[in-house]
This record gives C-alpha cells, structure tokens and sequence, in this order.
C-alpha cells in the first residue's frame, strides 16, 4: 500500500471519528429533554401526563423505525439548508444525530426509571421537587447505565457514518465504496473493515472503564 493511500485511510479515519462523536454529542443534548419528559409524564412517572407521553413515544418510536439510509437521503433540502452541502463529512452529521437521538432518548429513559424507587420516595419525603430529583438522584444514580447505552449509541453511529459513505457521507464508508467497491482494491476493503473493528474495540474498552470508574 503507498503513502498516497494509507494517507487517505488516515484522513477517511479521522472524518470516521469527527462524525461520529460530533453525531452522537449533539444527539445526546438533542435527547435529554425528550427522555426527561417521558420519564415524568409516563403512568407510573411522577407527574403523569398521557398526551404528553403518548405524543412523544410515538414520535421516538417513528424516528427509530426510519432505515438510516432513507433517512439520510430524505433529510438532504435539510441538510443543504443547516450545513450549506448534503455530501461530505460535516454534511454527515445532520442525518447521523437525527437518527441517533431516538435511540438515546430510550436509553437515558430506561437508565432513570431503573433509579431504585426507593431513593425517589425518600427525595420525596424531604420535599425535594421533580427537577430536584431528575438532576441531582436519577441523573446522578443512572449515570454509569447511561454513559454505558452512550457507548453502544457511539458504536452504533460508527456503523451509520460507515454506511453514510454510500451516499457521499465522507469517511471510511466512502473509502470503501470508492476503491474497494468500484474499483474491486478488495485489500483497500479489506483495511478500512480492520480500522472499523479497531475504532470499535478502542471506544468499547474507553466505555468500559468509564463505566467501573462511576459505577465505584
């Protein structure tokens, strides 16, 4: 392999992780309003609300069911309006943390309401209010859980931005169609699956201990 190429793999690499973790930043704070309210207004939440959370469910429930490349495709007038362009790496980011988000609404939902209940009536007890008990218990107490779902969030938008490079997204995945692909350079293929499993382990194990270290 030239310089030329292996070059390229470093640059199709660093637009790999600059999408990804810019993605699943911005899909995180897209997100934790969403799954705050589904986790008060639920039945069983601590200001129920139906509509509320009906309307939201069925929101988060409809963005998930999206296939990531019909939603990049369905997303490029957006696209070109936010970023300027539909292609390229930054182009990419629009449709990888609106396809995203959803997933990590449910998993800050789930990670808050497997708080211990008990904790939550003893905050009640005192008079602490619901914003009280959101940020400084359910926050605090599902951290480890969250930052663990995160993680899997991250990997998983690693595989969209790889899927993204179909499409002009930029990245590994777009190293791959090109020379891989149509060019039949099946070691050039070969290369970038390496990179992916080695970007995938590497945040895996930065996941895992993150989750030791706030879990103690």
């Amino acid at each position: 392999m030239d310089s030329k190429m292996i070059a390229l793999l470093l640059e199709a690499t660093l637009d790999t992780l600059y999408m990804s973790v810019v993605a699943t930043s911005i899909a995180t704070i897209l997100a934790i309003l969403p799954s705050i309210l589904l986790t008060l207004c639920a039945p069983n939440g601590l200001s129920p609300n139906t509509l509320i959370f009906r309307t939201l469910d069925s929101i988060t429930n409809t963005l998930r069911s999206f296939p990531f490349l019909i939603l990049m495709v369905v997303l490029f007038p957006f696209t070109q309006w936010i970023i300027g362009k539909s292609i390229g790496a930054s182009a990419a980011i629009v449709p990888l943390s609106i396809g995203a988000a959803p997933f990590i609404v449910r998993i800050i939902e789930n990670a808050l309401k497997e708080v211990d209940k008990g904790v939550i009536e003893a905050a009640l007890s005192f008079g602490a209010s619901n914003l009280q008990i959101i940020f400084r218990i359910m926050f605090v107490e599902a951290m480890p859980s969250i930052v663990s779902g995160i993680t899997l969030a991250l990997i998983l938008v690693v595989g969209f931005s790889a899927m993204a490079g179909a499409v002009g997204g930029g990245g590994l995945g777009d190293i791959a169609i090109k020379y891989g692909y149509y060019r039949f350079q099946s070691d050039i293929m070969l290369y970038t699956v390496l990179i992916l499993i080695f970007l995938v382990q590497i945040i895996q194990s930065i996941g895992d201990f993150l989750y030791k270290k706030l879990k103690h």
